[in-house]
């Protein structure tokens, strides 16, 4: 089995992808969306990409990886 992917080049790679915006987000549309992707090769992985460029890259994460991202810049 090969590496998962670490990145979309568009988010819009990811059909089904339903966004969340961050509860933290601002009018001034500073903020990341977040999705869960359910399609392969990318099942189960969190997408992350810039509200500013909904069309632009996504970073994927294991769920793993996403909580302990978490935790790290919230602690």
């Amino acid at each position: 089995m090969g590496a998962l992917p670490r990145y979309v080049s568009s988010s819009t790679t990811l059909h089904s992808a339903h966004w969340r915006r961050s509860s933290h987000s601002t009018g001034a549309n500073n903020c990341v969306e977040t999705a869960v992707a359910d399609e392969t090769p990318w099942a189960g992985l969190l997408a992350v990409r810039d509200s500013k460029t909904a069309a632009g890259p996504a970073l994927l994460f294991t769920p793993r990886a996403w909580r302990r991202f978490l935790t790290t810049v919230t602690d």
